[in-house]
């Protein structure tokens, strides 16, 4: 995983980010000179692949062999994703991106608080060695990692394994959303997404002097199975 230089990122404007433009390889094929670009422009070209993707109109990009080449030396990628374990959950896929763009971290649950340093210390190798300018927090609609803590909260049962302790990190941001209207689930996972995204944002020493800084943004969403759209929280 060592990072390497890549040529600039080229990015016009939110009309140009959901253009064919950003589908060429050519786009992102070569190693990058410069720094990421700012977090909010990543953002845009994130949420545009994403509609490209929930519209049916994805591209595809940067998935050859050929692709992989410029790549094989290092990495540059522009934005870090902590996503769940799901299968139908691959942030490649929702965002339309390719090979090298995005630095993903899956764990069942997406959780982030009790995940110990293989998920800390991922997302700050992302921020400290690769130089992302964002991070996400993705969550999903039907999360069953969401929908166990739910079920075993109040119960003084265990599960097998280390699933038993996957679910008891979760059942913080199920306690703070249980008492509110709307539908459990849904609000559990929201919960759970801004509880990441509040830990991160004071995690130290790399993460929370980079977002004080103005140098990286740590953001929340959830995707919808249903629709394939993600939603911003």
């Amino acid at each position: 995983m060592q990072s390497t230089s890549r040529r600039s990122f080229l990015l016009a404007g939110s009309a140009a980010l959901a253009s064919s433009t950003l589908a060429d390889a050519t786009v992102f094929a070569a190693p990058r000179a410069t720094p990421a670009p700012p977090p909010d422009e990543v953002l845009k070209l994130m949420l545009a692949g994403n509609y490209r993707f929930a519209t049916g109109a994805s591209t595809h990009p940067r998935r050859t062999p050929a692709d992989f080449k410029p790549l094989a030396a290092g990495q540059s990628p522009v934005a870090c994703i902590v996503a769940c374990a799901d299968s139908r959950v691959t942030p490649e896929i929702l965002f339309d991106l390719g090979i090298g763009e995005l630095f993903v971290v899956r764990v069942a649950g997406n959780y982030v608080d009790g995940a110990g340093p293989s998920v800390k210390g991922s997302v700050e190798y992302a921020v400290a060695e690769l130089g992302v300018s964002l991070i996400m927090i993705l969550g999903h609609s039907q999360c069953g990692a969401i929908k166990a803590a739910i079920q075993h909260l109040h119960d003084n049962d265990a599960l097998p394994g280390a699933i038993n302790d996957l679910v008891n990190a979760i059942k913080p941001a199920v306690t703070a959303s249980e008492h509110l209207p709307g539908d459990q689930l849904e609000n559990a996972i929201r919960a759970n997404v801004r509880r990441g995204v509040d830990r991160l944002n004071g995690l130290g020493p790399v993460v929370a002097p980079a977002v004080a800084s103005g140098k990286i943004k740590v953001v929340g969403a959830v995707y919808d199975l249903g629709t394939g759209k993600i939603a911003m929280i």
